[in-house]
């Protein structure tokens, strides 16, 4: 009975404190109470006090990381002081919750710079002093990863198919098809599979364009392109860039990071 009392009162707390938040012709409403104005530009929202004096906006980026996973976050940045912009999480009230709504949640609820006086630009400037560190899942901390790997590689593909790391050859592809030099991505069909070698001449893996599927010589397989639904389709067509860079992460012994070359002065010696 005591334990029933006490459930009771804490969902009638919680009743009871919950705010009701609107927008309405871009204006913020907290319990029926105008507290601040919203604009928006495409995926940037700008927050305004009553006076139409912007103090802040928010921008939702949504990336590719690396293959099919993504990551979308929020951008942050003070008006009157743009020496820094922030990326941090946001939240939404609900799961189909538009943008404009997850901003101006986001603003209320976790970040608290808005509340029933307006805009708390002190809660704001502590949020830029104090920035809150991202939740990432472990699929996307390991997709960060790959792509930090792969940043460092900076590989590049020439017009002859050679591939390069950060200025550096070291591997080529063969049996190229006869769009290649026109077209940048691989669209072809064809009977012979796309083969990568090392700097050494030594078979890495091939590609089998019927199939889109990257095998290493070890053995090891990766689908490029499978079929799914919305912005999470991994690349339909993916460019040659994209299979060296896919191929230097499944075999790591292909490419070692390295620092570019680079040649200093050249002096030339006088005779005596």
């Amino acid at each position: 009975m005591k334990r029933g009392i006490i459930i009771f009162f804490t969902v009638l707390s919680i009743f009871l404190h919950a705010q009701n938040i609107k927008t309405k012709r871009g204006i913020i409403n907290l319990d029926g109470i105008p507290v601040a104005k919203l604009s928006s530009k495409s995926s940037e929202y700008t927050f305004m006090d009553l006076k139409e004096t912007p103090l802040y906006t928010i921008k939702f980026i949504d990336k590719s990381v690396v293959d099919s996973v993504r990551d979308s976050y929020i951008s942050v940045n003070r008006v009157y002081n743009r020496d820094k912009t922030i990326e941090i999480d946001y939240s939404s009230p609900s799961p189909f919750s538009g943008e404009e709504k997850s901003a101006v949640f986001t603003s209320v609820k976790d970040l608290k710079i808005i509340d029933n006086k307006g805009i708390n630009v002190k809660n704001l400037d502590e949020l830029f002093s104090n920035v809150p560190k991202r939740k990432l899942d472990t699929k996307t901390k390991d997709a960060y990863t790959i792509r930090k790997k792969i940043d460092k590689m900076n590989i590049e593909v020439n017009k002859v198919g050679e591939i390069l790391s950060n200025g550096v050859p070291v591997g080529y592809f063969t049996n190229l098809p006869i769009s290649f030099g026109s077209e940048d991505i691989i669209m072809d069909k064809t009977p012979i599979d796309i083969e990568i070698y090392d700097a050494k001449s030594k078979l890495i893996g091939r590609y089998i364009t019927t199939t889109k599927q990257l095998k290493t010589a070890g053995g090891k397989s990766f689908t490029i392109y499978k079929e799914m639904s919305g912005r999470a389709s991994i690349l339909k067509f993916p460019t040659y860039k994209a299979l060296a860079e896919r191929m230097a992460i499944m075999d790591p012994n292909f490419i070692k990071i390295q620092d570019k070359v680079s040649v200093g002065n050249v002096s030339k010696e006088t005779p005596n």
